[in-house]
């Protein structure tokens, strides 16, 4: 691996070209496209992506579930010039209005149904709509497709925006570019040791850092990707089976559904690893894990932010002794510990942990606050010269170099390995009209890391009216996606107040609701 960033990034596009044309690149429902076919159709699709009058550096959005049209996007969208917005298919009309129009995307893509829901809204008029199968038939009359991005692209220019969820607000775009899709590519490539000969299951959402690097890894290496929308976990089992997939990437919730199941020899046998991030693994998780694959199956923990991709992984030989472990760096990475002063925190000593090095975003899109925030100069020991991550996540790296994660300093929830703000969740509730108050709160839940506890307050001081819980439970459903529906709806008459007046989360927090 060249180990020098500047000269190991290149356009994103790229990662479609230069392998074997005839290998198996991705298998869809709509069939299996060789690498030769891929780099076509990526080409057909920037193609038409210019004849419909954007202009280099225009936002395009897409909210599908994992077709080809989806798995095409981030490099046909990178060799037309342009910035890909990937929007989760599991959001509902007011969060995809809201990404869209905060982007500024001239163009959104999806089907049919998921079209008719943004009828209504407020979208601005100058973002097309098209559906996704018009697109597909479309691209078979493009005559000319376009060349491969010149090797001479500026690898720092904006090539996506993924959204994801803060602690307060909404949702918040994050910019990377072409240097860090692609450097995070290489480095995931070869901490996995991904080759020509694999084949990856991707059944995280495409709209996640760690999602689409399902993709983009698997590319690097020359291997194969067979994306998949799943119902069950059965449907997962019977995926690697059929397949013979070599790569597995989930979240622990996931994780602890497919081990309640009895895999068949079959889905097991092609198996080499298995890679974890969204949440830590548990020393029983680790061990039923082992129990269905075995010792030649490599299991391997990682954490991760969007703002800087990807920052450590544990060694695979190391997890059955260290299952709570984050690990070290990855490559193209440097991890630090820093504690309030800023210097370097000693062995076994809490700090926040600090990502630095050609992995960190660009910032957060057209919010220069909450950028400066997050994104600062990197401390003086730092290798890297420019700007660093500081993630809010407070860490301590043991004796032995591994790093272990001690707590989030903000009230992020991650629930089934989404990053889930309360305050979204507090504001959609407020605008039901059913309550004047809302606090979510993130409670332990052994399949889900965290469940969503809700609590609200009537806008009258009379007695509780319990209707209203039925009514905002159903008012949630339909306005905010399946992740972020409460668990609990907790009907109180007054909220708890500290001294100064203010909210008391940490008493709602240790209420006995029963």
């Amino acid at each position: 691996m060249n180990t020098n960033p500047e000269t190991a990034a290149f356009p994103l596009d790229h990662l479609a070209t230069g392998k074997n044309p005839d290998a198996d690149a991705l298998v869809t429902r709509s069939g299996t496209l060789s690498y030769k076919m891929l780099n076509h159709r990526i080409g057909a699709l920037a193609a038409w992506l210019l004849e419909q009058g954007v202009d280099k550096g225009d936002r395009v959005a897409t909210w599908l579930s994992k077709t080809e049209l989806a798995c095409l996007m981030p490099l046909a969208a990178a060799r037309a010039g342009l910035v890909h917005v990937p929007v989760n298919p599991l959001l509902k009309q007011a969060q995809v209005a809201y990404i869209v129009e905060d982007s500024g995307a001239r163009l959104l893509i999806s089907n049919a149904g998921r079209l008719k829901t943004l009828e209504d809204s407020s979208l601005d008029a100058n973002c097309g709509l098209f559906e996704d199968k018009n697109v597909e038939d479309a691209l078979s009359s493009v005559t000319t497709p376009l060349e491969p991005s010149a090797t001479g692209t500026d690898t720092g220019d904006l090539v996506a925006i993924l959204y994801t969820s803060g602690s307060t607000g909404r949702p918040k775009g994050v910019m990377l570019s072409h240097a860090n899709l692609t450097l995070g590519a290489l480095s995931v490539a070869e901490y996995l040791k991904l080759a020509a000969d694999d084949r990856t299951i991707c059944v995280l959402p495409l709209s996640f850092d760690y999602g689409q690097n399902q993709l983009l890894s698997t590319w690097a290496a020359g291997g194969c990707a067979v994306p998949l929308d799943y119902l069950t976990p059965r449907d997962v089992m019977k995926a690697c089976a059929r397949e013979r997939i070599t790569t597995l990437a989930a979240v622990p919730p996931l994780w602890v559904q497919l081990v309640e199941h009895d895999w068949p020899e079959e889905a097991v046998a092609s198996m080499r690893r298995l890679t974890n991030s969204g949440g830590a693994l548990t020393p029983t998780l680790v061990k039923q894990l082992r129990t269905i694959f075995g010792p030649e199956t490599d299991i391997y923990a990682m954490y991760g932010l969007t703002e800087a991709f990807r920052s450590t992984y544990l060694d695979p030989a190391l997890i059955d002794d260290n299952p709570t472990s984050m690990g070290t760096a990855i490559p193209f990475a440097e991890i630090l510990v820093v504690d309030e002063t800023g210097a370097i925190a000693g062995p076994d000593q809490a700090g926040e942990l600090v990502h630095s090095g050609p992995l960190v975003a660009q910032g957060y899109w057209k919010d220069p606050a909450r950028t400066a925030e997050r994104f600062k100069n990197a401390p003086d020991a730092s290798r890297y010269r420019g700007t660093a991550v500081f993630s809010g996540d407070t860490v301590k790296r043991g004796a032995d170099g591994l790093l272990y994660f001690v707590s989030r300093d903000d009230a992020m929830i991650k629930s089934s390995g989404n990053r889930i703000s309360p305050t979204e969740i507090e504001e959609v509730t407020v605008e039901s009209g059913l309550v004047a108050e809302a606090v979510a709160l993130g409670v332990p839940d052994e399949r889900l890391g965290q469940a969503i506890r809700l609590f609200v307050r009537q806008a009258d001081c009379g007695s509780a009216n319990e209707s209203v819980t039925q009514e905002l439970a159903n008012y949630l459903k339909q306005n905010l996606p399946n992740f972020m529906h409460p668990r609990d709806i907790i009907l109180l008459s007054e909220f708890p107040k500290n001294p100064n007046g203010k909210l008391d989360r940490n008493l709602l927090a240790s209420m006995d609701v029963e």
